[in-house]
């Protein structure tokens, strides 16, 4: 796949990023050259390797699923600055 200097324009303008005019080329060219590397991945077969979140083989650490109470509002708010009932006051930041 080739881009041409309109869709370097494009992307440009996409991305929101100022390009002069004697970039447009020097850009297209340097597009291109990362499309050609994600085609050359495109041939790699990778039938039958499974996919994986890290390069080191390991187990997921999962947190035990408990039912708990739902937490102690006394507990929590004892060093809340000021509070109101079960609630924290805050200052109001919206008119």
């Amino acid at each position: 796949m080739s881009i041409d200097a309109a869709t370097v324009r494009r992307i440009a303008h996409l991305a929101r990023i100022a390009v002069a005019e004697d970039e447009v080329e020097h850009l297209r060219g340097e597009i291109n050259g990362i499309l050609a590397f994600v085609e050359q991945l495109s041939e790699v077969d990778v039938d039958g390797v499974e996919p994986m979140s890290s390069v080191t083989p390991m187990a997921m650490k999962k947190r035990h699923d408990a039912v708990t109470d739902g937490g102690d509002a006394d507990a929590v708010l004892r060093n809340a600055p000021a509070r109101e009932g079960n609630y924290f006051v805050v200052p109001k930041v919206v008119e």
